[in-house]
């Protein structure tokens, strides 16, 4: 059953995005002959299908390990894709505040270089129970290699330098890098982060699914809804692939809008949208070309960004993502004092206020703000539905930066800061 419901009547035309069937075949062909720009590093597109089976039992067995020696909390010491994937899918499946079903609390690092957030974390788990999950391909990206100097040192300090050793796990690349040499010098657990795979589209990897273990969510699921959705993504028919109408259609509103906001309805969406904003901004932001990627969550944002989205400048459009079955729902009941004057939503759950007010939103952006809106109906917010929602934005992208004429697979702009503060800093 699919899991994602693709609804563009008040974004494009359906002849419109059909104009682009044979560039699409194209690209498509070019991505599965691997003769495309970039095609190096597409080892995401098969993956759900190509998994390192034994690889993902050791992550389970690891994971099932710090369960037994009643590990309270996983440090994940990543920046942009070592970590937005696992934040985005941990809010996502289990909300914002889990109960018993995280089986272990997991808290990012190193994905700034604030003191302050760096010092209040250190302190955080100075009294728990913890391990490390250090995720660097090269392993000298300055802000996990600073904070996991600290933690590192927290560590050994709190269980002894043999103990730590058993508690910090290394994603890393397989055969080189400094990460790599230290995790075989102090012979840490190493998992693997593959060539073919860059940071953003590196959730279905070890990247995401030891830390997803680790908190109890079935990985097996997650991967199995990916692979459910690659059948469908992969195929090249604007007809019947909804990833590639997706990418059409926000290509042809990028010919007048600068911006595109993706917008849900759910607060633990949050972090998907920021691993979303990732996503697209690094993949598509070159030569001049891309949309603006910017996120909100209604009905929150509204009374903040409404007015301005419903008639400020015509900048942007909008895909929205609601949810079909929530995880969790709530009965408005009577009052028999009414004196909040709600009686008149008796018997109506949250959830359906919270639909209303995305259809009313809809109507007034679209209808009176003249704002396109993109719509995508998730069934739910289980594992096997966040597999479908990466390959879903993953495939798009692809296909969307190809549009562009753009590799969608090389940041060379970022590398411009890191040089420079290089610079500032000394490093020879």
């Amino acid at each position: 059953m699919k899991k994602i419901t693709l609804n563009l009547k008040n974004a494009v035309k359906e002849e419109e995005i059909l104009k682009f069937q044979e560039q699409v075949t194209k690209i498509n062909n070019s991505m599965e002959d691997f003769s495309a720009i970039g095609s190096d590093f597409l080892g995401w597109k098969d993956l759900p299908e190509n998994s390192n089976w034994k690889e993902i039992n050791q992550i389970k067995k690891s994971a099932s390990e710090l369960h037994s020696k009643k590990i309270e909390v996983l440090v994940v010491i990543g920046i942009g894709g070592s970590y937005l994937g696992a934040k985005a899918a941990l809010d996502v499946i289990q909300g914002l505040r889990p109960g018993k079903e995280r089986k272990m609390e997991v808290i990012f690092a190193g994905t700034s270089i604030s003191s302050n957030d760096l010092y209040q974390l250190l302190k955080y788990v100075e009294n728990k129970r913890f391990a490390i999950n250090v995720i660097s391909k090269s392993g000298t990206t300055t802000e996990p290699a600073i904070a996991f100097r600290f933690f590192k040192s927290l560590l050994e300090s709190k269980v002894g330098v043999e103990e730590a050793q058993k508690l910090i796990f290394a994603t890393t690349d397989a055969n080189k890098g400094t990460l790599f040499e230290l995790a075989k010098i102090k012979n840490y657990q190493k998992f693997v982060i593959l060539d073919n795979i860059g940071g953003r589209f590196s959730v279905l990897s070890p990247v995401g699914l030891f830390p997803l273990a680790c908190a109890g969510i079935d990985i097996d699921e997650i991967l199995k809804g990916a692979a459910e959705a690659n059948e469908i993504y992969k195929q090249d028919s604007l007809a019947t692939n909804d990833a590639y109408r997706y990418a059409v259609s926000r290509f042809i509103l990028g010919q007048q809008y600068k911006s595109e906001m993706l917008v849900s309805y759910e607060p633990n969406f949050a972090f998907f949208n920021e691993w979303w904003k990732q996503l697209f901004g690094e993949s598509e932001g070159k030569n001049e070309k891309g949309l603006l990627p910017t996120s909100a969550i209604f009905s929150t944002d509204l009374h903040s960004l409404g007015q301005y989205i419903q008639e400020g400048s015509k900048v942007l459009f909008e895909t929205v993502i609601t949810l079909k079955n929530p995880t969790h729902d709530l009965l408005i009941t009577e009052d028999e004092e009414n004196l909040d004057k709600l009686n008149y939503l008796m018997d109506k759950t949250v959830h359906f206020v919270n639909n209303a007010a995305f259809e009313a939103t809809m109507d007034a952006h679209v209808n009176v703000g003249k704002v396109p809106n993109i719509h995508l109906l998730l069934e739910d917010s289980l594992e096997k539905s966040f597999g479908w929602l990466v390959m879903f934005f993953e495939r798009a992208c692809a296909i969307s930066a190809y549009l562009l004429g753009v590799n969608p697979f090389n940041q060379p702009g970022v590398e411009v800061y890191k040089s420079n503060m290089f610079k500032i800093l000394g490093k020879k």
